[in-house]
């Protein structure tokens, strides 16, 4: 007997179900799941960027947002403002590179009108002092008596 092409249903649970928030019709949820299977290569951005979703859906659930369409500038400027009392600069404006990106996502497949996300200004995050370390000169000589070697 030759083997089945059938598919076979996993039993393992789906990796990612949209909050109600995000999914208020068929076709939004099928963009969403879309948008973090397509559109976010990086494991560890998808799995961020799926938290920040999953906060911001819990954070306008309970403010009686249960409507994609309900979600204005606004609310997601307070959802912002919120965050910026408990993480770190860099954090927040993940959080918003994160609903900014869903929304316009959203707003190409027709699913919204409007980005409430694109106006909405992060915090302010300069850094002032690179990472990387001066190299004083005795550190610095064999490196450019190297380069100058190399270069002869």
């Amino acid at each position: 007997m030759p083997p089945s092409t059938a598919l076979v249903p996993s039993p393992a649970p789906a990796v990612f179900l949209p909050a109600p928030l995000f999914a208020p019709t068929p076709k939004a949820a099928k963009r969403v799941v879309e948008f973090f299977a397509t559109q976010i290569n990086n494991d560890h951005t998808r799995k961020a960027y799926m938290n920040v979703t999953r906060r911001f859906a819990t954070w306008c659930e309970r403010r009686g947002i249960r409507e994609l369409a309900a979600v204005e500038p606004f609310h997601v400027a307070a959802f912002i403002k919120k965050l910026e009392g408990q993480f770190t600069p860099p954090t927040v404006k993940q959080h918003l590179a994160a609903l900014r990106m869903l929304f316009d996502w959203l707003v190409i497949g027709h699913v919204i009108d409007v980005n409430p996300a694109h106006a909405v200004r992060g915090p302010k995050y300069v850094v002032k002092k690179g990472k990387t370390p001066v190299l004083t000169g005795v550190q610095l000589r064999p490196h450019q008596r190297r380069a100058r070697d190399e270069g002869a």
